[in-house]
């Protein structure tokens, strides 16, 4: 299949900063955070494979009793070198195209629970249109509107004449959020990257964004979810 869509999933056992974060309850998922995105990709209409790389028995024991169809999935027991805290990104990308035969790789996280299947397809869609225009990645982002000062306290991110513009007058710039960050096997294979040197930057609102990283986001996080997606 030329345009195969491959899901790459990353998990990893032992958490420094939330314990637990990708297992433990999150709202109504009992498997917590990797049973919410599986859940979430399963139901996806434009990935083809979703690739489960981990070294956590936890992960791969809740994903093989979740009540889904595993058509899609493929649990890949990721090697302990790969799986360190001081695994170095690039090694990583580089394990990724051995891992599947996808023209296409997204890659994404558990932990930025509220993208779900549709936010997915839209984003894979729009990847695809923009490669027709020249681009030849996606990269997910939410726009920064605010003032951002050096550590000499000047604004960094002002390019009006006024000392004090208003937010929205300033420089617009992109903070990565994690959610994707889609490319070819190509790209993989030939520029050892994840994104390519031609990036669309696919805007998105902060709570689609919403990554967990410290124990007060898994905390928000699922506030958030109860409040609005919870069925």
């Amino acid at each position: 299949m030329d345009n195969k869509v491959a899901f790459f999933l990353p998990t990893r056992k032992g958490s420094m900063r939330v314990v637990n974060k990708n297992t433990r309850p999150f709202s109504q998922f009992e498997g917590g955070l990797i049973e919410n995105k599986v859940r979430q990709l399963v139901h996806s209409e434009k990935v083809d494979e979703i690739l489960l790389s981990t070294n956590d028995e936890e992960c791969i024991d809740i994903v093989n009793n979740l009540d889904i169809n595993k058509d899609k999935i493929k649990i890949i027991e990721r090697p302990e070198e790969l799986c360190l805290d001081t695994t170095n990104l690039k090694d990583l990308i580089a394990y990724v195209p051995t891992i599947t035969d996808a023209r296409h790789i997204l890659w994404g996280h558990v932990t930025t629970p509220l993208a779900n299947g549709n936010d997915y397809d839209e984003a894979i869609g729009k990847y695809f249109e923009k490669l027709e225009e020249g681009y030849d990645s996606l990269l997910s982002v939410i726009e920064f509107k605010n003032f951002l000062l050096n550590a000499q306290a000047k604004v960094v991110n002002n390019t009006t004449s006024l000392p004090w513009p208003r937010t929205q007058d300033l420089e617009t710039l992109y903070e990565i959020n994690h959610v994707m960050f889609m490319t070819s096997r190509e790209v993989y294979e030939n520029q050892k990257n994840r994104i390519g040197n031609n990036p669309f930057l696919y805007v998105m609102n902060k709570v689609k964004s919403y990554d967990i990283d410290w124990e007060d986001d898994f905390k928000i996080a699922e506030m958030i979810y109860e409040k609005h997606y919870r069925l």
